[in-house]
């Protein structure tokens, strides 16, 4: 208790004392800076792999180097946590999903252990996290070993717990019940501030994942539904947020140029409509390298497969509990730099141990070297004709005529040892997604229409062409307006004109057959069979025949199936 004097002037100035001495109590708090790690796209590449990317700081130079690996990543983030061990670090979807065989082997289980031991706080969940379905999606994030994927799961260990961090969503519904199927968002706090992290996934996800994979889900719009939380999120004393989100760009610029200026692509309108409190967004999806700023926001992305990670630092004012700036920078994971953590290093080596036996094991002799994903020219690969031909051979027997394959499905190139032999690891690196074929009838004239599905805007670009089988052919233009590019009369059949008229019955894997990666003419196919054949098996399978007839499968280059004529 203060016992005030008994004179006026002696109170009056001890009143003014005390009313100093208050505001001394509550004067400014000195910023904070608030650390966060980002990490998209992982596509369960637990091992390091090659890298190609040109530096701002040497942009005269390509650079390739074998880059990422969890061995890699612990190391980083245990040197970061020295400095600040309250950094926050986050994922941004596909973590999984079109994995090499290392943890498609096992479920992907193996990379959401990895993502635990690395200390991931939470991410938004990737179109490909809903390659298996809902309920894989939950048993990923719950544990358990109930799954459609009993073949794999819990195969590697027999325990598995699931994602110790939190897979968010806060633009997908449950179509049962109405409600969001996954967290929208996480408070995390961190020198005394908290800091929302709110996760979205590309509200267009049913047009790259299989029907199957998305039923009983409704994905709205992304900024809509980011927007929504920020009343729940300030309720909770929450003013500084950052936004994961899968959906992404691309740019010209350098993958580790700070504030990039020249980002194209859908993430642009979803940023542009976000509430302004929001400024910073960790993007994702389009497997680019970026630090951009759209309308004064900063928006990275760190390429994909653990090979970058994003450092982002957030200057925060804690009296006004509000963002003051924030940097960021793209670092590459070289090994070598960081001193990896003994604990992950040694699950790396026994998770490659186990894996060894399986993915060695020979399948065929192919009759080159590589055989190529590339489609610069006319839209064709040598990788593609080799898996249309494939989808074919696994449906003939079911009647197919005719096979095709989205690029997009085709992950990477297909390698071979010393002797032109290929093994398991190296096919399920090509076609990683564990689909089946269908087989559907479509007229000609529908198959026209397909094609020209291809080209879904102004420009005709060729990284959209579908891969087709032995036999078809076709001819585009480039010149030509939307809707016109496929040259009349150009598409054969064994040697003949495909007929508009007539029903020719068509082999392509699950996803592409549903309608995916916008091929709307598939989904309206009649007569669909469900072939229950893997393309994997297929892939697989018809290696192993071409190779037992004396001519194995493969060439250096497209075979000239498609031709661009301008």
């Amino acid at each position: 208790m203060v016992h005030l004097p008994r004179t006026p002037l002696a109170q009056a100035a001890l009143i003014m004392s005390l009313a100093v001495l208050g505001g001394c109590a509550t004067a400014p708090r000195a910023p904070v800076d608030i650390n966060l790690v980002a990490l998209n796209d992982f596509h369960g590449n637990l091992d390091s792999s090659k890298f190609t990317y040109i530096s701002v700081a040497d942009p005269a130079r390509k650079v390739t180097v074998q880059a990422g690996g969890i061995d890699v990543l612990s190391g980083a983030l245990k040197a970061w946590r020295k400095d600040d061990a309250q950094l926050i670090f986050v994922g941004n979807g596909d973590l999984v999903g079109a994995s090499p065989a290392m943890s498609a082997l096992w479920a992907d289980e193996p990379s959401i252990v990895a993502m635990n031991m690395l200390g991931m706080k939470a991410s938004s969940v990737g179109n490909h996290e809903f390659d298996q379905g809902k309920a894989e999606l939950l048993r990923q994030q719950r544990g358990g070993c109930e799954s459609l994927r009993a073949d794999k799961a819990c195969k590697y260990a027999p325990d598995f717990a699931g994602a110790s961090y939190t897979y968010m969503a806060a633009n997908v519904i449950d179509s049962q019940t109405g409600k969001p199927l996954l967290p929208a968002y996480r408070i995390e706090e961190a020198n005394g501030v908290k800091v929302g992290l709110i996760g979205a996934v590309l509200k267009d996800t049913p047009s790259v994942v299989t029907v199957a994979g998305i039923a009983g889900l409704q994905f709205i719009d992304e900024a809509d539904a980011i927007n929504a939380t920020l009343p729940a999120l300030r309720a909770q004393g929450v003013g500084v947020f950052v936004v994961l989100l899968h959906q992404g760009g691309e740019t010209k610029e350098y993958v580790d140029q700070p504030d990039c200026s020249a980002l194209k692509g859908d993430v642009v309108d979803v940023v542009k409509r976000l509430d302004p409190a929001i400024r910073v967004v960790v993007s994702g999806h389009s497997h680019q390298g970026y630090l951009c700023r759209v309308d004064g926001r900063l928006v990275t992305q760190a390429q994909m497969g653990g090979h970058m990670m994003t450092r982002i630092k957030l200057r925060v004012d804690p009296g006004k509990n509000a963002l003051i700036d924030a940097q960021a920078q793209n670092v590459v994971m070289l090994p070598g730099v960081y001193e990896p953590d003994p604990a992950v290093s040694a699950y790396l080596a026994a998770v490659k141990q186990r894996s060894a036996a399986e993915l060695s094991r020979p399948v065929a002799k192919i009759a080159v070297p590589l055989v190529g994903r590339s489609t610069k020219g006319s839209g064709e690969s040598a990788l593609g004709d080799l898996v249309a031909d494939s989808t074919l051979f696994g449906a003939r027997a079911a009647g197919a005529q005719i096979g095709l394959m989205n690029n997009g499905g085709i992950r990477k190139d297909l390698e071979s040892d010393a002797d032109l032999m290929t093994n398991v690891g190296q096919n399920q690196a090509v076609v990683p997604f564990g689909n089946t074929l269908i087989v559907v009838s479509l007229s000609g004239a529908q198959i026209r229409t397909l094609l020209e599905q291809q080209w879904p805007g102004a420009e005709a670009d060729e990284g959209n062409l579908l891969q087709v089988s032995e036999g078809f052919s076709y001819r585009w233009d480039s010149t030509k307006p939307q809707g016109q590019r496929v040259v009349a009369g150009s598409i054969m059949l064994n040697g003949k004109p495909v007929d508009e008229q007539q029903q020719y019955r068509v082999a392509a894997n699950s996803f592409l057959a549903g309608g995916g990666d916008r091929f709307t003419v598939l989904a309206n196919g009649t007569r669909r069979l469900d072939t229950g054949v893997r393309d994997i098996d297929a892939f697989s399978d018809y290696l192993i025949e071409r190779a037992r007839a004396g001519k194995p499968a493969g060439s250096s280059a497209a075979l000239g199936r498609i031709l661009r004529v301008k």
